[in-house]
C-alpha cells in the first residue's frame, strides 16, 4: 500500500455515553492559557533584541555593527553569538525541566506540574525586567525556560485527557492558539514600547509576569483529569470526575478502558526504560521524536524569533519591521482559529500535507525574492514592491504553519502515547523541540549571515522531506479516544508488525481500514 490514512469508523469514541459540556470546554480554555508563557516569550524576545537602547547597554558590539559602514551587509547585521545565546538560552533550560516535569506529572499530576511552571516564569519575567547585566538576564532566561519546559510537558497531556474524543483536535489546539494570541500580544506590546523614550525593553520583559500569574491562578482552579486520579488510587473521584466532564452519568464503557489503560500502565515500573526498548512503543517513540525535531525544522522559529530583526535586515524601517511582526502574528492567529475548526473535520494528516505544500512554495518564493536583491554579498536594497511581495509570502508560510505543524506539533504526540508512557512520551516530545529550538534560536543570524538567502532553500527542503514523511507513516487519528490509538498502528501497515494483539484496548470490532 502506497502510504495512505487508515481511518477507524465507528468504534470506540463513538459509542461512549455523555457529549460536550461547559464545564470541560471551560476547563480546556483555562488550561490552554498556559501556552500564552511559551507565545509571549517567542514573540518577545525578537522585538526586544531589535530595540536600540537594549542593544546598547547589553550588547553593544551588535549595536556598533549594525552603525558601521563595513559591517553593514543585509546578511550578517545581528551575527553575534551572545544576542543569540539571549534568545536560546531559555530552551536548554526548557530541555533539561522537561525530564523533571515528567516524573512530577506522573506522580503528582498534571495540575502541579502547571503550578511550577507558572510560578518558575513568574520569577525569570522579574528577573529580566529589574535586568543590570547579562548575567541577569541570562538566569532569568534560564527561570523562564523552566517555567517553559513544565507548562509545555503538561498542558497538552491535560487537554487531551479532559476532551472528548471527537473534539479533542479542537481544544488540545487551544494551546497553540493560546501560543499564537501570546506571540502577537508580544508583537504588539513590543511596538508601543519601542515608542518610549526609556526602559522600553523592561515593559516588554516584565510584562511576561501576565500569562505566569494566569497560569499560577488556572492550576488552583483547574481540576485533575480522571486518567491522573487513576494514576494515583483515586477511583470514585475519578468516575464523579469522568461524569461531570461528560455530562452523563453512565461513563461505564470509557471509565472501564480507563481503567484497563491504568491497570496496564501500573505494570511499567519504569517508563523510560520500556519506551526505548519494548517493539510496541515503537510508533509513539518514532513520532514523539521526529514530529517536534521536524516542526523545528519548518524554520517556523526564524520568523517568531526573529521576525523584527530579520526584517530590520532585509532593510525595513524600524516602525515597518515591527508592523511587519505584528501582522505575521495576526496571521497567526488567523490561520490556528482555521485548524480549530478543520482538524476534527478533516483530519490531521489532510493539514499536515496542505500545510507543508504552502510552507515549500512560500520559502522557495521568499528565498528567491531575497537572492535576486541581495545575491551573495549581502548588499542591496528592497524596493516597496519586493518588501511587500516578502512579506506577502512570509505570511502565507506563517498561515501554512499555523494551519498544520504549528498545532498538529504539540497535538499528535500528546494524543498517540499510552497512558504508562504518556509522560515520558511528552517530555522526549518537549526535550527534542527544545533542544532544536535551541540550535535554530542560537545558530539562524549566523547561518544566515553564512547561507544567505540559501538558508530559506535549506528549510524548505526540510518541510518537503517531512511531509512525505507524513504521507507514508502517520496514520489518521481523527476521533479516536486516546487510550484506544493502539487499534490504529495495528491497522497500518508498516506500523502493525510492531503492535501486539494485547496492546489493542477498548473499540468496536467493526472498525476497518481504508486507503486515502
Amino acid at each position: 500500500m502506497a502510504g495512505g490514512a487508515f481511518v477507524s469508523d465507528g468504534g470506540g469514541g463513538g459509542s461512549y455515553e455523555g457529549g460536550v459540556t461547559v464545564f470541560v470546554i471551560m476547563t480546556c480554555i483555562v488550561a490552554a492559557m498556559g501556552g500564552l508563557l511559551f507565545g509571549y516569550d517567542l514573540g518577545i524576545s525578537g522585538g526586544v533584541t531589535s530595540m536600540g537602547e537594549f542593544l546598547s547597554k547589553f550588547f553593544p558590539e551588535v549595536d556598533r555593527q549594525m552603525h558601521a559602514a563595513k559591517r553593514e551587509t543585509a546578511y550578517c547585521k545581528f551575527d553575534n553569538q551572545m544576542l543569540q545565546l539571549f534568545t536560546s538560552s531559555l530552551y536548554l533550560a526548557a530541555l533539561a525541566s522537561s525530564f523533571v516535569a515528567s516524573a512530577v506529572t506522573r506522580k503528582y499530576g498534571r495540575k502541579i506540574s502547571m503550578f511550577v511552571g507558572g510560578v518558575a516564569f513568574l520569577i525569570g519575567s522579574l528577573f529580566n525586567a529589574f535586568a543590570t547585566n547579562v548575567a541577569m538576564l541570562i538566569v532569568g532566561r534560564l527561570l523562564l525556560g523552566v517555567g517553559v519546559g513544565f507548562a509545555n510537558q503538561s498542558t497538552p497531556v491535560y487537554l487531551s485527557e479532559m476532551a472528548p474524543a471527537k473534539i479533542r483536535g479542537a481544544l488540545n489546539i487551544g494551546f497553540q492558539m493560546a501560543i499564537t494570541i501570546g506571540i502577537l500580544l508580544a508583537n504588539l506590546i513590543n511596538y508601543g514600547t519601542s515608542k518610549m523614550a526609556r526602559n522600553g525593553w523592561r515593559v516588554s520583559l516584565g510584562l511576561a509576569a501576565v500569562p505566569a500569574v494566569i497560569m499560577v491562578i488556572g492550576s488552583f482552579i483547574l481540576p485533575d483529569t480522571p486518567n491522573s486520579m487513576l494514576e494515583r488510587g483515586k477511583y470514585e473521584q475519578a468516575r464523579e470526575m469522568l461524569q461531570k466532564i461528560r455530562g452523563a452519568d453512565n461513563v461505564d464503557e470509557e471509565f472501564q478502558d480507563l481503567c484497563d489503560a491504568c491497570e496496564a500502565a501500573k505494570k511499567v515500573e519504569n517508563p523510560w526504560k520500556n519506551i526505548f526498548n519494548e517493539a510496541k512503543y515503537r510508533p509513539a517513540l518514532v513520532f514523539c521524536s521526529a514530529i517536534p525535531f521536524f516542526q523545528q525544522f519548518t524554520g517556523i522559529n526564524v520568523i517568531m524569533f526573529y521576525a523584527p530583526v530579520l526584517f530590520k535586515t532585509l532593510g525595513f524601517g524600524d516602525d515597518a519591521s515591527l508592523i511587519s511582526a505584528v501582522i505575521t502574528g495576526v496571521v497567526n492567529v488567523v490561520s490556528t482559529l482555521v485548524s480549530i475548526y478543520a482538524v476534527d473535520r478533516y483530519g490531521r494528516r489532510i493539514l499536515f500535507l496542505e500545510g507543508g505544500i504552502q510552507m515549500i512554495v512560500s520559502q522557495i518564493v521568499v528565498g528567491t525574492l531575497i537572492g535576486m536583491k541581495f545575491g551573495t554579498t549581502g548588499a542591496g536594497t528592497l524596493t516597496p514592491a519586493t518588501a511587500d511581495w516578502i512579506l506577502a509570502f512570509i505570511c502565507l508560510y506563517v498561515a501554512g504553519f499555523a494551519w498544520s505543524w504549528g498545532p498538529l506539533g504539540w497535538l499528535v504526540p500528546s494524543e498517540i502515547c499510552p497512558l504508562e508512557i504518556r509522560p515520558a512520551g511528552q517530555a522526549i516530545n518537549v526535550s527534542v523541540n527544545m533542544f532544536f529550538t535551541f540550535l535554530i534560536g542560537q545558530f539562524f543570524l549566523t547561518m544566515l549571515c553564512h547561507m544567505k538567502f540559501g538558508l530559506f532553500y535549506f528549510f524548505g527542503g526540510m518541510v518537503l522531506i517531512m511531509t512525505i514523511f507524513i504521507f507514508f507513516l502517520l496514520p489518521e487519528t481523527k476521533g479516536v479516544p486516546i487510550e484506544e490509538m493502539g487499534r490504529v498502528w495495528k491497522q497500518h501497515p508498516f506500523w502493525k508488525r510492531y503492535i501486539p494483539d494485547d496492546a489493542v484496548i477498548g473499540g468496536s470490532e467493526e472498525t476497518y481500514v481504508k486507503e486515502v
